[in-house]
């Protein structure tokens, strides 16, 4: 059925609603180009997606400012296909709320100021904060097919700068939760200078480097979508009532440091506005101790917001090298008293004229007062050689034997590293052997191996190497004689270096290299490597660079072989270093399990690991970071952030049972494990054990597999 382009905006949705209600039959398949399986459009009924067309897109024309200070705009609301919407929702579906902020940059200055403001008042203090505000009550007039001119009620003042750089935004939302289909989101801003000529940029920080993290930033609501709004607003006119900057670059830096924050550390919690931000710990900052420090710090991976491929294009990616200052310094270095001087060397600084003469850019040394240098990463010191494994091949590798690998190591040039350079201090070097690799867990190496599922040896002492870095080792521990299948064995270690040697920032550190992990029939059967369910690169979005247990483990290959469903920390439990640990039973620390529950922190049921030493490591304040789209953090029905190959819509039915002693049941089936991981509550574990038999198993995809009534993608579906 083809209608007419002539035909208006109104026209066209009443014919649509017409054929959906009485000939259904002559509905062609509606086109979801633009949705996807995370978005409740892609599995609402065709006729309701072609009649409602769900989402929103903002598109600013113009913007004008009469010599009087009379400000206009002329703006489109349309769906995601072009065809505009009707703000009112009665001609096409969904009310639209729009709302409407301006701003312009001063002269000399480079960040924006708002021409409104409203007084803010703190509902327990009562203290009151002049803030930044968009623009109410003016008239809004409709020039065509969702085409909108709206008049601001207030008035730029009588000595307005037509000279200036100005920024106008408009942002707002579409209401269709009438239709199950939630509610869809957008902004948009123009930038211009009213006399003509070239705007002067704030181009730092863009949304994409937002996204890598949050998935889709969302602010206030979930209206405010883009870096580009919200610096109108969150600039240095900004604070909330009881004194905290709510400037962009203070406000961010000083959430993400959170629980480091020499301020929180110290006792002060970090409250902007209504948040706490004094848990937030930032997953990709990396924990090291200098030799002139009594205490480990927290240092922050600046580049992993302001990340040059993130944010290519911007006009002022390295300006937090470029342009050091204080308020952006003294938002993370929180104790530092730039007046007196306190924290800074002892040396007062009164504005931000000389803040780049002592940090520049970077210096010739790492840990100097350069930006770079200052924010070095001791992993990623250039006194590490690096440190790179292959795995040639592997023999003798069938049930009954003991499998010989042949290996290699060298650092980053290809220069061979010795296993007498990998013995002693931090150094190490280990392989891993485990299988099947279908399934994980439960395979015994021997009466003398206390890891369940797996051995780990080293092969430093006994290795045979020649001057090319390749070396055989032979296990000392046998593939069990009823071995079938696939198994795999994996290669991991680390190399201690020296930083700065015969300085008085000497320090010590260690990196390792990449894990690699092969896999090898023990039966003659076809390789078959262990499944795929998520990717490092998806870890590594957020973490950067994820490297656990002193380095030693990198790769999701290698992590698997020992976070099986029979893994658990009662090796460590024992000597837990906090008293009540001891009288706890065994953790889980199964992969997706332990995953799942330590994204799931904050959620109030508490997640406990005891860590090599003893160690105490509580993920309860843990908050995953990925937005909602109604703007709030701890969006974990975002499957996708983490897994690969729609992996969240393959259960691992039939797999090994989850040891999980502390949890409500165990053993516990692999699929309910790992959803109830999640969903964590009675009621939902009730639900999986009613479908699952005890001689045929689990049957969770009956209603929740792909395409069936309930499948994950629906229900987990954001908007």
């Amino acid at each position: 059925m083809r209608i007419s382009s002539s035909v208006s905006t109104v026209g066209r949705y009443a014919l649509v609603l017409a054929v959906a209600a009485g000939s259904l039959v002559l509905m062609s398949a509606p086109k979801k180009t633009g949705f996807t399986v995370h978005d409740k459009a892609y599995f609402a009924d065709a006729n309701t997606v072609n009649f409602v067309r769900p989402g929103l897109v903002i598109k600013i024309v113009s913007a004008n400012i009469a010599t009087d200070g009379t400000i206009s705009v002329d703006y489109k609301v349309t769906d995601p296909q072009g065809l505009g919407l009707d703000i009112n929702g009665i001609t096409t579906p969904g009310a639209i709320s729009p709302r409407y902020v301006i701003a312009y940059m001063p002269s000399g200055q480079t960040q924006f100021v708002t021409y409104f403001t409203r007084i803010s008042t703190d509902a327990t203090t009562k203290n009151t904060a002049t803030q930044p505000t968009g623009d109410s009550g003016g008239t809004l007039k409709n020039i065509a097919d969702g085409e909108y001119v709206y008049t601001f009620a207030g008035k730029a003042p009588a000595n307005w700068d037509k000279t200036l750089t100005h920024r106008l935004g408009v942002y707002g939302s579409r209401n269709l939760t009438e239709f199950d289909l939630g509610t869809d989101y957008a902004d948009n801003t123009l930038t211009w200078v009213p006399a003509g000529g070239t705007p002067a940029p704030r181009d730092v920080i863009r949304t994409t480097s937002c996204n890598k993290c949050h998935d889709q930033l969302a602010a206030h609501g979930g209206s405010r979508r883009s870096v580009e709004l919200c610096i109108m607003c969150h600039q240095p006119q900004n604070s909330d009532p009881n004194g905290n900057s709510a400037d962009f670059k203070v406000m961010i830096h000083k959430i993400h440091e959170g629980s480091t924050l020499p301020s929180v550390v110290a006792g002060t919690p970090y409250v902007i506005g209504s948040v706490d931000a004094s848990l937030v710990v930032f997953p990709s900052s990396a924990s090291q101790t200098m030799a002139n420090e009594k205490t480990p710090v927290n240092m922050p991976r600046c580049n992993a917001c302001h990340d040059a491929q993130a944010i290519s294009g911007a006009v002022q990616a390295d300006n937090w090298m470029t342009n050091p200052n204080r308020a952006a310094c003294g938002s993370c270095h929180d104790n530092v008293n730039f007046a007196t001087g306190a924290n800074h060397q002892n040396l007062p600084q009164v504005n931000d004229g000389q803040c780049s003469g002592c940090h520049i850019p970077q210096g010739e040394l790492e840990f100097d007062a350069s930006i770079k240098g200052a924010h070095t990463i001791m992993t990623e010191s250039s006194a590490f050689i690096g440190l790179v494994f292959t795995i040639v091949k592997v023999e003798n590798g069938v049930a009954g034997k003991t499998p010989t690998v042949t290996f290699t190591a060298k650092d980053a040039k290809g220069n061979p590293v010795t296993m007498a350079q990998l013995t002693g201090g931090s150094n190490r070097l280990a392989l891993v052997m485990a299988g099947p690799a279908s399934d994980y867990g439960y395979t015994s190496f021997g009466s003398d191996v206390i890891t369940p599922g797996y051995v780990s040896e080293n092969p430093v002492p006994t290795a045979k190497c020649d001057g090319s870095g390749t070396c055989t080792y032979t296990f000392t521990h046998a593939i069990p004689a009823t071995a079938t299948g696939t198994y795999s064995i994996g290669v991991e270690g680390r190399l201690g270096f020296t930083i700065l040697p015969n300085t008085t920032l000497s320090a010590t550190s260690e990196a390792g290299g990449n894990n690699v992990v092969t896999y090898f029939p023990v039966d003659g059967s076809k390789v078959a490597p262990r499944r795929t369910v998520v990717d490092i690169a998806k870890c590594n979005s957020c973490h950067v660079r994820l490297s656990v247990h002193g380095e030693n483990r990198n790769q999701i290959q290698q992590c698997v072989m020992c976070h099986n469903p029979s893994e658990n920390d009662s090796s460590v439990r024992p000597n837990a270093v906090v008293a009540a640990d001891k009288a706890l039973p065994p953790q889980s620390i199964n992969f997706a399990r332990m995953i799942h529950e330590i994204h799931t922190g904050d959620n109030g049921n508490g997640f406990t690991i005891v860590g090599f030493g003893g160690s105490h490591n509580d993920f309860s304040d843990v908050a995953y970071p990925v937005m909602s789209p109604n703007g709030t953090t701890g969006d974990t029905a975002k499957c996708d952030m983490c897994h690969v190959n729609s992996s969240e819509t393959v259960f691992p039915i039939g797999k090994n049972a989850v040891l999980d002693t502390q949890g409500l049941l165990s053993p516990v089936a692999a699929t309910t494990s790992a959803c109830t991981a999640c969903h964590q509550d009675k009621s939902t574990l009730a639900h999986a054990l009613s479908q699952t038999d005890p001689k045929f198993g689990e049957s969770c995809d009956v209603c929740h597999a792909a395409g069936a009534a309930f499948d994950v993608d629906q229900v987990h579906a954001g908007k």
